[in-house]
């Protein structure tokens, strides 16, 4: 079962920070190093400082960037830069948003609560994954937990309910006037209740023990509150609240306000690049589809029609433009191929969406990037959007760029429940948690 208790959170005094906008962040792994320096310039609390602080020529292991945080963190709670709830609670938290890529259309809103999670290994049957992880980020956050003893983001948990009944009881809490409200750089409007009668608490605690949760965003600092948790034991015994709970935010599976964007691929640095080599190669698995254009008008139209086409495609549909061609093509599985024999490991679920054949047959069968050099991200960075897939090849800083369909919400249900994996970057959740709003500190 899943268990979410109430906690007293640690949050920002806006008095002191000069209003949340100026110390709160986008998620740690989101954060670019013009980011990082945007966030240090706009505050000195700038929660950066806690989970993307910066290196130093001279670190030690007695004075290093977790230790940094760790010093920063108590001496803004000693200065009441941050200060701590009297009296455990939950925390409704909404997100008013407009979905990137669609101009002109309506606001949405992702409802959801903040909560402590009760961390259950994955063979449990109560989380679940969708994605790999890398050990890298995982010995990072690990660093930056033990030294903080705290939990400076949350996780992103999704559940299912498709009767909606703990909206029902979000909604009677947020009746009230919030207890903080800030728009972020993307236009997101992120605003916050705390939920404090023991009735509503009890009513979300009731709904929430039956449910499987999996994992949306924050893979690699789930499985480093795991391994937290096991250190935890042993170091501060007869500590189970805080060793086995982290900082959680759960949304519906089947609230309207839950987006997942896809992430191109861009191709860079292979020497054996060759595009027409590629595109016979790629003609034994997919029927190519082209889009000409000669300037900025027509490739507009072309990209239109490239994206058209690869949503109405009625199998995996892979979308491509080359650098030295002024051409975009929409590619197609061939249905003449004997799929189940050539992917006889994968579900057919898996064999049904883009990114899987993506990196299995278009990178992998006829460019011979393997699974490894996809995870070290060897000749692949990723973009969110379609046209900044687009540019950095016109100017040849990318050899190519491979644009997805997003994955649905449905088919990450039906992968993530049967225990399967997708490759990293599958999913792109929007908006993503505003980190800074609450943060969890375990008893030293």
């Amino acid at each position: 079962m899943a268990v979410v208790l109430p906690f007293a959170a640690l949050r920002y005094d806006p008095d002191k920070v000069g209003g949340l906008a100026r110390v709160v962040t986008q998620p740690y792994d989101k954060i670019t190093p013009e980011m990082q320096q945007e966030y240090f310039r706009r505050s000195p609390y700038n929660l950066a400082y806690l989970i993307k602080g910066e290196a130093r020529a001279n670190d030690s292991a007695a004075e290093n960037v977790y230790m940094r945080a760790a010093a920063w963190l108590r001496t803004w709670r000693e200065q009441g830069v941050l200060l701590q709830r009297k009296t455990p609670a939950i925390y409704a938290y909404y997100q008013e948003f407009s979905p990137p890529g669609a101009p002109g259309a309506s606001r949405m809103i992702r409802r959801g609560f903040i909560g402590l999670g009760r961390l259950e290994p994955y063979e449990s049957g109560v989380v679940f994954r969708h994605e790999r992880t890398l050990s890298g980020p995982k010995a990072d956050r690990l660093e930056l937990l033990r030294a903080t003893r705290a939990h400076l983001e949350s996780i992103f948990m999704l559940y299912s309910d498709p009767k909606k009944r703990i909206e029902s009881i979000l909604e009677e809490q947020t009746r009230r006037a919030p207890v903080s409200q800030v728009e972020d750089e993307y236009g997101v409007i992120h605003t916050l209740w705390e939920v404090d009668e023991a009735d509503a608490i009890q009513a979300l605690q009731q709904e929430m023990g039956d449910k499987k949760l999996i994992i949306a965003d924050g893979h690699h600092r789930y499985e480093t509150a795991l391994n937290f948790a096991r250190e935890c034991r042993t170091t501060h015994p007869n500590r189970e609240a805080d060793c086995s709970f982290a900082l959680m935010t759960y949304v519906n599976m089947e609230d309207e306000g839950i987006v997942i964007l896809p992430t191109h691929r861009l191709l860079a640095g292979m020497k054996q690049w060759n595009r027409e080599e590629f595109l016979s190669k790629a003609t034994g698995y997919f029927t190519p589809a082209r889009y000409p254009f000669t300037d900025a008008g027509q490739r507009q139209r072309a990209l239109d029609q490239m994206r058209a086409e690869m949503r109405a495609a009625g199998s995996v549909s892979l979308g491509a433009l080359f650098h030295g061609e002024d051409a975009f093509y929409c590619l197609e599985t061939r249905k003449d191929v004997p799929w189940a024999q050539l992917l006889p490991d994968l579900s057919p679920a898996e064999r049904s969406l883009d990114v899987t054949i993506l990196h299995r047959i278009a990178l992998g069968q006829c460019l011979g990037i393997d699974e490894e050099s996809v995870r070290k991200e060897q000749h692949l960075s990723y973009e969110r959007h379609f046209e900044e897939g687009v540019e950095p090849v016109l100017r040849g800083a990318a050899q190519a760029c491979f644009f997805l369909n997003p994955v649905a919400i449905e088919q990450v249900r039906e992968i993530a429940f049967a225990g399967r994996l997708l490759p990293q970057k599958s999913t792109d959740f929007y908006p993503k948690l505003l980190s800074g709003l609450v943060l969890y500190a375990l008893a030293h």
